[in-house]
């Protein structure tokens, strides 16, 4: 059987919440771990902008932005009912203006920016989100959906920047809310590490099995 097409990086936060969203809906995929200063010339084929991820479908179709393969995997099987727990519009705003504070903060030099300043904008934020999760303990109540698993990957590569100053926050909820997620086995599941994908290596067979809660 022909398996889609994963393109990936492991750290990028857009291919993270790809792989989230895959695993749980236990789409099986062929996954290419991209190294991004030497990108396949198949990814480059498929998808000129060459940024990961991208999803590749048997017969042709091209999937390459992170979302749309989140919403895809999901609307193939939802075991979790993620997709009933959205909130497209927090998405938006992290994927907006959070994102752009989070590379003004994290790779000053890269855009010429004051790293304090964009990290004082991101807080407020991650100020909004902590105050979300007192309704339930997840973004969307009780149980994680689709808008934790899209925010996740990011907040996290935010709290890294400076593990210290993040850990100091007044933000419990959201430190205890990336805390269980990172240490989940969900999480874990998707952050295996590989070689970079090379023509003729073995397939990496990613997504069979859905890791729960």
């Amino acid at each position: 059987m022909t398996l889609p097409v994963l393109y990936s990086f492991r750290r990028c936060p857009y291919a993270m919440r790809a792989r989230l969203a895959i695993m749980a809906s236990g789409t099986a995929c062929e996954l290419r771990e991209v190294k991004l200063s030497a990108k396949p010339p198949g990814l480059i084929a498929a998808s000129p902008k060459a940024t990961v991820p991208v999803l590749v479908l048997p017969g042709g179709v091209v999937i390459e932005q992170s979302l749309a393969i989140m919403h895809f995997s999901l609307g193939r099987n939802d075991p979790y009912g993620w997709l009933s727990r959205n909130h497209g519009d927090l998405i938006a705003m992290n994927d907006g203006p959070f994102k752009h504070d989070l590379d003004r903060y994290k790779y000053p030099h890269r855009h010429d920016s004051d790293p304090a300043a964009h990290r004082d904008r991101g807080a407020d934020f991650l100020r909004r989100l902590d105050q979300m999760l007192a309704d339930g303990g997840q973004l969307c109540g009780r149980e994680p959906g689709l808008a934790d698993m899209a925010i996740m990957p990011f907040v996290r590569q935010f709290a890294a920047t400076d593990a210290a100053w993040f850990a100091a926050q007044p933000l419990p909820l959201l430190q205890r809310w990336l805390e269980d997620h990172l240490a989940s086995a969900r999480f874990a599941s998707v952050m295996t590490r590989y070689a970079p994908w090379q023509a003729g290596d073995a397939p990496t067979v990613f997504g069979a099995q859905a890791i729960g809660v």
